[in-house]
């Protein structure tokens, strides 16, 4: 006589462990801050708004981060309020399908990142990169590396090596570093997005550069390589470099 099958109603016998549930991707969410006016390019618009390659520097970043590869769920642009129907202009002059909500800032980054924040309110979970709107040529797998870093370490941010040879000037003098024990400092900076809420909840201080500066006394900023590439236009040379690597890309 064949033994009886277990039904299905009947319990897991103790060496039969349960089917294992894949673990469940965060939502990815994008701040792209773009709050320059332009004074060091000596230029006549707000840098984020000159022409690259016969588009604005702003559509190149927006486009990066809209790649359907890394999937962000929304992407926040914020503006200065009063920069903010160029940008609808110049949307409908270029003909901009890429779904984004605009935000207004605020007098300085930090003050334009929590706007960002303020806008993601109705998503309590998910991982956010902040980037800057001036960093066009941002590789997609710096981006990817940042979100899955984060998404591990709760802070993630790209940085490079200094490739010039550096020194530490003080009231004495100077003293050379060791380069390889510093790094440049890019964008996107990502983190679990209650922990960048929880950071912006603090004052502003005069020492905050950058969002993993914001972090620091909450959690250590998992630092992953990023790209020379990836650089923030700020001067009329860094436009003509960034012109000469999008010839190269193609």
């Amino acid at each position: 006589m064949k033994p009886k099958s277990p039904s299905p109603q009947e319990p897991h016998l103790p060496n039969q462990a349960p089917k294992s549930r894949s673990p469940q991707v965060p939502k990815r969410f994008a701040i792209l801050v773009a709050g320059g006016s332009g004074s060091r390019m000596a230029a006549d618009r707000p840098k984020q708004f000159l022409l690259l390659r016969g588009e604005p520097v702003l559509l190149h970043t927006l486009r990066r981060f809209a790649e359907p590869a890394l999937g962000v769920a929304e992407i926040m642009v914020v503006l200065p309020a009063d920069q903010i129907i160029t940008w609808q202009q110049l949307c409908a002059q270029f003909q901009v399908s890429i779904p984004h909500r605009l935000v207004a800032g605020g007098a300085t980054r930090w003050a334009s990142v929590k706007a960002g924040l303020a806008a993601l309110s109705e998503y309590p979970e998910g991982l956010v990169a902040v980037h800057d709107g001036v960093r066009p040529l941002v590789p997609r797998l710096v981006v990817e590396r940042t979100y899955v870093a984060a998404a591990t370490h709760a802070a993630a941010a790209a940085a490079v090596m200094p490739k010039d040879s550096v020194r530490l000037v003080s009231q004495h003098g100077s003293a050379a570093q060791n380069r390889s024990r510093l790094r440049l400092m890019q964008t996107p900076q990502t983190f679990e997005i209650d922990l960048l809420r929880r950071a912006y909840a603090m004052p502003e201080l005069d020492s905050f550069t950058d969002d993993a500066t914001v972090v620091d006394d909450l959690c250590r900023v998992q630092l992953v390589e990023g790209d020379y590439r990836n650089l923030k236009i700020t001067t009329p040379e860094d436009l003509l470099v960034a012109e000469a690597l999008f010839a190269m890309s193609e």
